[in-house]
């Protein structure tokens, strides 16, 4: 029996005084608000929770493209949360990925059970929220 090491990951956060704050990855960093009213031209936590999801879907579309063989022109991904207040916690994440393809549609759906059931952050999100999501074609003018 083989066993997979566990990966890690790390980022370091800074904050300053009136809430801009700054998160250093791995390769790069970017900024984001940590401000308690909020600043609209920052992305706030949950706005990166939902780019992680976007991200974590559009990485694995590209893998399972390359595993497959699935031939694509374009793919799209729209990501939703919802948020309830009390507790404060993200309740729904639902997810539309949009693949320009001359794939047949029984490739789009295996190539969408392989997203949803090997994605890290799918799967996280997965198991603390309700997590809904599609994966259809779109037209190359779309």
């Amino acid at each position: 029996m083989t066993t997979d090491a566990p990966h890690s990951y790390q980022v370091w956060a800074s904050i300053s005084p009136g809430g801009t704050a700054h998160v250093k990855l791995e390769a790069g960093g970017l900024d984001f608000d940590g401000s308690a009213l909020g600043n609209p031209t920052l992305p706030g936590p949950a706005d990166l929770l939902a780019a992680a999801l976007a991200a974590c879907l559009s990485k694995n579309l590209e893998r399972f493209s390359k595993i497959l063989g699935f031939h694509y022109q374009l793919g799209r991904v729209t990501v939703r949360l919802e948020r309830q207040d009390a507790p404060a916690r993200i309740i729904r994440a639902a997810y539309l990925v949009e693949v320009t393809t001359d794939e047949p549609e029984e490739r789009l759906q295996l190539l969408h059970r392989n997203l949803r059931k090997y994605g890290t952050i799918t799967n996280t999100l997965a198991a603390a929220c309700e997590l809904s999501g599609e994966l259809r074609r779109a037209s190359p003018g779309d």
